[in-house]
């Protein structure tokens, strides 16, 4: 799959997922080696997810997702949950992988 695939595949995801009520593409950047996406997207109970992910194309022609961010929040925009690799917390067990809630860390 190509890095472009891949996103168009996300983008194809969210205009087809129906907790989705819409979505704004804030970045996205793509070459034959790697890409960058970030993304806003307002779902059906007013809560946002906004996510990006740079992506890498394997030597074997995978692709690998180097960072993430995913960070879901309600309709006062207050976090309910995020998901990252941002390596700020190497005492954590599955460093550099982490979960952030309304009550700490996970």
């Amino acid at each position: 799959m190509s890095v472009e695939a891949y996103f168009v595949l996300i983008k194809e995801r969210l205009v087809t997922e129906p907790n989705v009520a819409g979505f704004q593409i804030m970045r996205a950047r793509t070459t034959l080696m790697d890409g960058y996406l970030r993304a806003r997207v307002q779902l059906i109970n007013q809560s946002r997810l906004e996510f990006s992910e740079y992506i890498q194309l394997s030597s074997t022609g995978q692709i690998q997702v180097v960072t993430y961010s995913y960070h879901w929040a309600n309709e006062r925009n207050q976090l309910i949950r995020r998901w990252d690799n941002t390596p700020h917390f190497p005492e954590l067990p599955n460093f550099p992988h982490h979960i952030h809630d309304c009550d700490g860390m996970l």
